[in-house]
């Protein structure tokens, strides 16, 4: 299916760009997502009229992020897990427990932008871990996690 992406999509286009996906990433994801739009010739004439609007409002979101990154970039956030005496945690920390102790702390951070490339914390210990603000905008952050004896 050939679309019109209205936004930067990671390892597909730019805002603007018609590509050709797969009919299901297309209905299922991008359209209702409204990261894309059918490329119809309506549609493209459409979107050549709305062209600098999107594009204004892109540049607005990125420099939102790129500021909240700056701010964020370096952060450590502390937190407490119950662990055994060699270190290693009940359970572990999670990208919903990053998240929800960066809002906390006052940044408005989804689940969903915590990227762990090792996955779930399970020691007691610093580690380092990204947050994607935006497409172009990633900051690294520590988290420190402290073992509670039980």
């Amino acid at each position: 299916m050939q679309i019109i992406l209205l936004e930067k999509v990671v390892n597909l286009g730019n805002l603007g760009d018609v590509v050709r996906v797969k009919d299901g990433y297309a209905r299922n994801f991008l359209i209702p997502g409204r990261h894309a739009k059918r490329a119809t010739a309506n549609a493209i004439k459409e979107f050549e009229a709305k062209r600098a609007e999107l594009e204004k409002a892109a540049a607005e979101k990125l420099a939102a992020s790129q500021a909240i990154g700056e701010k964020l970039a370096g952060t450590t956030i502390k937190l407490t897990q119950k662990a055994g005496v060699d270190g290693r945690l009940f359970g572990s920390v999670t990208n919903h427990d990053i998240a929800e102790e960066l809002t906390k702390v006052g940044f408005a951070v989804t689940k969903a932008q915590i990227r762990m490339p090792t996955g779930p914390i399970k020691l007691v210990g610093d580690s380092a871990v990204s947050v994607a603000l935006h497409t172009d905008v990633v900051v690294e952050i520590t988290v420190s996690v402290y073992g509670e004896t039980a």
